[in-house]
């Protein structure tokens, strides 16, 4: 496969040799305890796999946003017993202070994690001379963190351009995914775009109309959508003033030839809370009053259809509003039926973001799909067909 990037598999010989690899650290943290450690899992076969290749592995991370300050609340330290626990060997902290004595005295194998990237004003400027500084710190150069990929820092893109540079086996996954799910994908293509809002996915959708056969709106979007059709959408979330907008979108996909799927009966309701009184109803008939919640079942089954017909599907975005009763039916069901069709091999199914990833757990089909990001801004804005500056420089 002619990726465009060097992977792991390209590196040669490295025994005692300085990796600096760009990992994802900032998991979420309580009373001095991880609550999520799936980002540290996340990074463990390239780090131990340079690590039994005998290099020594310095981690670059950041923690929180410290603005260029040290902060003791944002240290890395404290991530470092944890994430030797995940690791299953020992870790050692180097501050910034005497970082290139420290790393000369690793020994080939030892696994280390340098201090929050972001204690350095520099780094989130992508300061030059602070990338010549670091790059002294190490002989080549490992990006393994897809999710701070769409941010030109130092430690995300200065450095590529410094050191020889390679993608981390988490970085690779994740950009073999996306290149089956948009970039040469097989057809027909489908993507599910949910959430709350028309105006945080505009460009997603924009992109997505001339790239996909079947586009499905979802969530309090398909509202708006909705409205731009003439539908009386009653107390719904719903952007009006975007309707002109979406009239556009659905424009542009009509001339790319890309069908958009809008939900044709919903379950409605009039106060927005846990297992309230709902009505099940097609859209011209919402009340005054009511609230589209949810798409209903018979346009969940016909979007399910639509899916055994398709190669590639795209999900980014709930259907309704997943996190309350019982406005999950409709984005369980459908993710259900992609995990089967994935699961028989009929679709390659590639998802991301954070409600996303959230609603596939609440599915129980989080590990049934090709791939799964836990990228929030990168995967939106690669679904924007936006550059990342952290893979632009992996392909320098």
């Amino acid at each position: 496969m002619n990726r465009g990037f060097k992977t792991l598999d390209d590196i040669g010989d490295i025994n005692g040799k300085r990796a600096l690899v760009r990992e994802d650290l900032n998991v979420p943290m309580a009373d001095g305890e991880v609550t999520d450690d799936t980002r540290l899992k996340a990074t463990v076969a390239t780090v131990t796999e340079l690590a039994d290749a005998g290099a020594k592995v310095v981690v670059l991370a950041h923690f929180g946003r410290p603005k260029g300050q040290r902060n003791p609340e944002m240290s890395l330290a404290m991530v470092t017993k944890p994430y030797e626990a995940v690791l299953g060997r020992p870790v050692r902290f180097i501050d910034w202070d005497g970082a290139a004595e420290a790393i000369d005295m690793m020994a080939p194998g030892d696994i280390a994690v340098l201090e929050n990237t972001r204690f350095l004003a520099g780094e989130e400027k992508n300061d030059g001379a602070l990338a010549d500084e670091w790059a002294k710190l190490g002989d080549l150069y490992v990006n393994d963190a897809f999710s701070a990929a769409h941010r030109a820092h130092v430690s995300t893109e200065g450095l590529a351009h410094r050191l020889p540079a390679f993608a981390g086996r988490a970085m690779q996954a994740e950009l073999d995914a996306l290149e089956k799910a948009l970039g040469d994908p097989k057809r027909p293509v489908a993507a599910v775009v949910g959430g709350a809002k028309v105006s945080t996915k505009l460009d997603v959708l924009k992109n997505l109309v001339g790239r996909v056969d079947h586009l499905i709106i979802g969530g309090g979007m398909a509202n708006t959508f909705l409205a731009a059709r003439g539908v009386d959408v009653g107390k719904s979330l719903c952007e009006h003033d975007l309707t002109d907008t979406a009239d556009a979108i659905m424009d542009a996909a009509d001339t790319a030839g890309c069908t958009v799927h809008l939900p044709y009966d919903v379950v409605v309701a009039k106060e927005f809370r846990p297992n309230p009184e709902t009505r099940t109803v097609n859209v011209h008939e919402v009340g005054a009053e009511e609230m589209i919640l949810d798409i209903g079942p018979a346009a969940t089954e016909a979007l399910a259809d639509v899916l055994k017909t398709c190669h590639t599907l795209v999900w980014n975005g709930p259907l309704g509003a997943f996190e309350t009763p019982p406005f999950d039916v409709a984005t369980v069901t459908l993710a259900q039926t992609a995990a089967a069709l994935t699961k028989e091999g009929s679709l390659t199914s590639v998802a991301g973001g954070g409600d996303t990833v959230a609603a596939l757990n609440k599915a129980g089909v989080g590990d049934d799909f090709t791939f799964v990001s836990t990228a929030g801004g990168a995967f939106l804005e690669w679904m924007e067909g936006k550059e990342l500056p952290g893979v632009a420089a992996l392909h320098d």
